[in-house]
């Protein structure tokens, strides 16, 4: 769990390119949009993508998607849940 986290911090950081932020910086429980870290619809469109390259993980629901993209907590929960 820890390593997938920190993963898909990195993966935050270095593939969406947020600016000014540290993987370290980011928080487990921490909203990934809005007040969060601010990310928005497009970035969710390529979030999707990358969760499937790096874990062969796919959001296919919307509903799913929501509930994945709430944390890196729970993104985490997800891709363990779903990996093959």
């Amino acid at each position: 769990m820890e390593t997938t986290k920190k993963l898909l911090k990195e993966i935050l950081v270095n593939d969406l390119k947020i600016q000014g932020i540290k993987p370290e910086d980011i928080s487990d429980t921490e909203p990934l949009f809005g007040d969060g870290l601010g990310l928005d619809s497009l970035d969710a469109v390529e979030l999707v993508v990358l969760v499937q390259k790096h874990f062969g993980v796919q959001i296919e629901d919307m509903d799913e998607g929501k509930k994945a993209f709430a944390s890196v907590e729970s993104l985490a929960l997800y891709v363990l849940d779903h990996k093959e």
